[in-house]
């Protein structure tokens, strides 16, 4: 298996010679497409689309969170939003798409267990929303043991009533620097 080094600003490399995967998080169609857009929205799904690609050529494993709630809910399991983003690069047949319930990927699925099983040690994030999911996975991963890599050009949110989706993305790719390596698209190689 090829693994990815991630690399910072300077170019040094990041866990070299780590297993890694990515992990693209709730890029669907009820929140990508929303009335409310994510911030940047087509650049950010550019540059998750730039990795997913970068990963697959290097045979670096993919995986896919779906955020769902409960029945009858805007994200009800079988709603339209729920469905990964048509223009997003995953591969249902190749890559492993999963369900969540909750902002942390690794809460009650079966996350954990595949990254074990694929012998991952480094995990690169992107997706959205970048104060909910992407935040809490990233230090959840970390929790874990693993060297989670956020990938800083590649989370998205919305703008709060409190703060600019853009103020939002910066204060997050500063704090999560406790818990994940930051890194930016063009940094981020595979192989």
């Amino acid at each position: 298996m090829s693994n990815p080094v991630a690399s910072n600003e300077n170019g040094s490399g990041h866990h070299r010679g780590a297993r890694s995967a990515l992990l693209v998080v709730d890029m669907q169609a009820g929140l990508f497409d929303a009335e409310d857009q994510p911030f940047e929205r087509e650049r950010i799904l550019g540059n998750i689309n730039a990795l997913v690609r970068s990963a697959r050529e290097a045979g670096v494993p993919i995986l896919a969170a779906r955020h769902v709630g409960p029945v009858g809910s805007p994200l009800s399991p079988d709603s339209p939003a729920t469905r990964l983003v048509e223009r997003l690069d995953i591969d249902l047949e190749r890559d492993w798409v999963f369900t969540k319930t909750r902002p942390n990927c690794f809460f009650n699925t079966p996350l954990a267990d595949e990254l074990g099983r694929l012998e991952t040690e480094e995990l690169i994030i992107v997706g959205m929303k970048t104060q909910f999911c992407v935040d809490t996975t990233c230090r959840a991963a970390a929790e874990r043991g693993l060297h989670p890599v956020l990938v800083a050009d590649a989370h998205t949110c919305t703008d709060t009533a409190v703060l600019k989706a853009r103020q939002i993305i910066d204060h997050h790719n500063a704090t999560l620097q406790a818990f994940a390596r930051i890194v930016r698209t063009v940094d981020c190689r595979f192989g």
